[in-house]
């Protein structure tokens, strides 16, 4: 077998519920996924579909009542919470909706602290790329409480970056962003699936930042209903078109 066509991801069977007060909510139920070395993959769903769960779990920061979850031929399940942190840091970048910046740091030394954490040497002309695709020239002297709610989304994209992880965990990264900082993302993202073999499971309600990517899995009340690529969808409108589509069958399906 080709190393590119290896799953870097592998979830089977995955499930989770947490309660509600006394009511059980099923937030995953049996969801099977992989993704290879250079793959980029949406999870399409709208708000309560499970997809910042699924990511959670992907992450290691939630575990599942059951199933399997496989990085790098690794079972994070049998990890103990230390060792699982020591995991993360090495293989995977974490980027989520709270940005999670330290106030007393400039965005530069936001963007390297995984490294000083991990004990890595400071990489100056990664981090000066880094910068420069992300378009933080202006800031990285900066404090986050001098910087807008998009530019402190792009320094949390650069930390998550920084180590060069194999795996890249993007939990609606272009929300905070205007369209053409959004579009930046996603083309940056793409690029280093094709440049460096980095593999990105991106979640998203928007089709439009959701169509960088190669592949496009969709969630529904904690099911994955439905796969598309870029062959049955070579644009934004077929994508949103066959996602709706997939939404509204199974909405019939479930109809008495």
């Amino acid at each position: 077998m080709n190393p590119n066509d290896s799953p870097i991801l592998e979830i089977a069977n995955a499930a989770k519920t947490f309660r509600s007060g006394a009511n059980p909510v099923t937030a995953l139920s049996d969801v099977t996924l992989t993704a290879r070395r250079g793959e980029f993959v949406a999870v399409m769903g709208a708000s309560g579909s499970g997809k910042s769960t699924l990511l959670h779990l992907a992450a290691g920061l939630t575990r599942p009542d059951s199933g399997r979850i496989r990085i790098a031929g690794t079972d994070i399940n049998a990890l103990g919470d230390g060792a699982m942190t020591l995991f993360r840091r090495k293989h995977i970048g974490l980027v989520f909706q709270a940005f999670n910046l330290i106030p007393s740091l400039s965005g530069e030394d936001n963007i390297a602290l995984p490294l000083l954490l991990g004990g890595i040497p400071r990489d100056t002309d990664h981090i000066d790329n880094l910068v420069r695709r992300l378009g933080l020239g202006e800031v990285r002297c900066r404090q986050p409480d001098s910087m807008s709610g998009g530019e402190q989304q792009r320094v949390a994209i650069g930390r998550a970056l920084v180590t060069k992880p194999p795996l890249v965990l993007a939990d609606e990264p272009t929300g905070s962003l205007d369209t053409s900082n959004g579009r930046k993302l996603c083309d940056l993202f793409r690029e280093l699936c094709q440049e460096s073999g980095t593999t990105v499971l991106m979640v998203t309600h928007n089709p439009a930042a959701a169509f960088a990517a190669e592949r496009f899995v969709i969630l529904r009340d904690g099911h994955l209903v439905g796969t598309l690529d870029k062959t049955a969808c070579p644009t934004v409108r077929d994508l949103n078109h066959a996602y709706m589509e997939i939404l509204e069958g199974e909405t019939q399906g479930a109809r008495p």
